[in-house]
């Protein structure tokens, strides 16, 4: 058997990317008697193999935690079963933590895991924008390891003058920012007022659309759309906010995510991603009705 050869070296772009990952709409393979017979639709169901189809696009997956609850090689393992080629790696970096060797000692774990699979893994570093000059100081010693983005959770909201000289440094390295967001379901645009138990400088999607507007040569990524009003997001970001595209990671499985997001931002500002619920992710595009092109 031929070996696959993975490297950063075969780059495609996001449009040639999702080109490869949109099929039609996805049977399931059943099979069914009629009159004593199986039927020519039964028959091309039952003949689906649906991890073909799996592995008859290639992916990447801009959404990945590692040491959250799984080892890289583990986290590896399930992306080998999905033929997910190449991976951004962050470590999970929770709100309200208020020492910062915890953020450095994140970035110390994806620095590990990149060094255990060279070529498969990209790094997304952490920081903290309450702590603005070990911030800025982490993301220079994170660049000398190669990561190519920054990942932040929600200890400030994206929009907050304490990000603006962490957005300017990302802008200088072209790093793309990845922000853990909310949008809490309700109809219309309108948040239902659950308590979710989240803090109030949690990033909603307005703080996107302000922060996107002051700086515009940023690149802000929204993460995981499949946990919330995904409506909503991609009606908030239509006719504005160029400069931030959305990833459509999470465990969340609504009929007609995709769909819908294609419809209100177009390919180009849409992200393949799992946030670790690997199949759901893979799963979710193949059964949108998106055509090969």
């Amino acid at each position: 058997m031929k070996e696959k050869k993975y490297g950063i070296t075969s780059k495609i772009g996001r449009r040639e990317f999702l080109s490869h990952i949109g099929i039609g709409a996805v049977g399931t393979a059943v099979a069914g008697k009629l009159s004593g017979g199986i039927s020519r639709t039964h028959a091309a169901r039952a003949r689906y193999d649906v991890m073909k189809e799996v592995m008859k696009y290639r992916k990447i997956d801009a959404h990945v935690h590692v040491y959250l609850g799984s080892k890289p090689a583990e986290v590896i393992r399930e992306a080998d079963r999905l033929g997910i080629e190449f991976l951004s790696f962050s470590r999970h970096v929770y709100y309200g933590d208020d020492v910062f060797d915890h953020v450095r000692e994140g970035n110390d774990l994806v620095i590990k895991a990149m060094k255990e699979f060279p070529g498969r893994v990209a790094g997304r570093l952490n920081v903290n924008p309450n702590f603005r000059k070990e911030s800025l100081e982490e993301i220079d010693r994170c660049m000398d390891y190669g990561f190519v983005a920054v990942k932040v959770h929600n200890q400030v909201r994206i929009s907050d003058p304490l990000f603006y000289p962490i957005i300017e440094r990302c802008i200088e390295l072209k790093l793309m920012i990845l922000m853990h967001a909310e949008a809490e379901l309700g109809s219309g645009g309108y948040r239902m007022k659950y308590d979710l138990g989240r803090p109030p400088n949690i990033s909603i999607t307005e703080d996107f659309v302000e922060i996107a507007r002051r700086y515009p040569e940023a690149m802000f990524q929204v993460a995981h759309i499949c946990c919330g009003d995904w409506e909503y997001v991609c009606k908030t970001l239509r006719d504005n906010s160029p400069n931030v595209v959305v990833d459509v990671s999470g465990s969340n499985n609504d009929e007609g995510i995709i769909d819908f997001a294609v419809k209100y931002l177009g390919e180009d500002r849409i992200l393949f991603g799992s946030d670790n619920s690997f199949y759901q992710g893979v799963g979710r595009i193949l059964a949108a009705n998106l055509n090969e092109r």
